[in-house]
């Protein structure tokens, strides 16, 4: 029997950001109004590792950028048909559906922490307390109930995510948990 040929597709950085991303929403989700501070640091956290993965997208390694994973609606939706009747191609890196998913998360991961910082300025704490609420706090209430909208709509795409995760691991018979963790594919 020969050996199974696998293929490095996630770099580590990949997959320290992707597993940090991970514990830091986690660690918002679960302090979300008993431990303000870490809760606040956490967000910070997210905001930090999304931005730095835009940055990736654009300069890492082949399977990390953007221009290998980020595909047309039309690419995306053929990708989507053809998942549905079970004759989805298999991809090295993120198939049009996660791609499609990678950017939506972090769109609205941006939008949590923004509308987390509002809400937080309004009150008259964090970095846009000043620039944007000066020494006239309002609105913290009406910041605070969007931002809990997009959390809530961040956890959503998670689980859809997740369950992306768990078809495609099926579908292929791969498990793709565990090429989070090892960076490697099969071939």
């Amino acid at each position: 029997m020969g050996k199974k040929r696998t293929i490095k597709v996630w770099d580590p950085f990949v997959r320290l950001f992707h597993w940090s991303l991970v514990g830091a929403f986690a660690i918002c989700w679960i302090t979300e109004d008993e431990w303000i501070d870490l809760h606040v640091y956490a967000g910070y956290s997210v905001a930090a590792l999304v931005l730095i993965r835009m940055v990736w997208g654009v300069i890492g390694t082949r399977y990390a950028r953007f221009s290998d994973f980020v595909k047309s609606p039309g690419k995306v939706l053929a990708y989507l048909k053809d998942l549905l009747s079970f004759k989805a191609k298999r991809f090295i890196g993120h198939n049009p559906a996660g791609g499609a998913m990678i950017v939506v998360l972090m769109f609205s991961l941006l939008l949590t922490v923004l509308t987390g910082m509002l809400a937080y300025g309004a009150e008259g704490l964090g970095p846009l307390a000043e620039p944007l609420f000066s020494n006239r706090p309002y609105g913290g209430e009406f910041y605070e109930e969007i931002h809990e909208v997009f959390a809530n709509l961040t956890l959503v795409l998670v689980a859809v995510h997740l369950v992306g995760v768990l078809v495609g691991s099926l579908l292929h018979q791969e498990n793709l948990i565990r090429s989070m963790f090892t960076g490697t594919k099969r071939g």
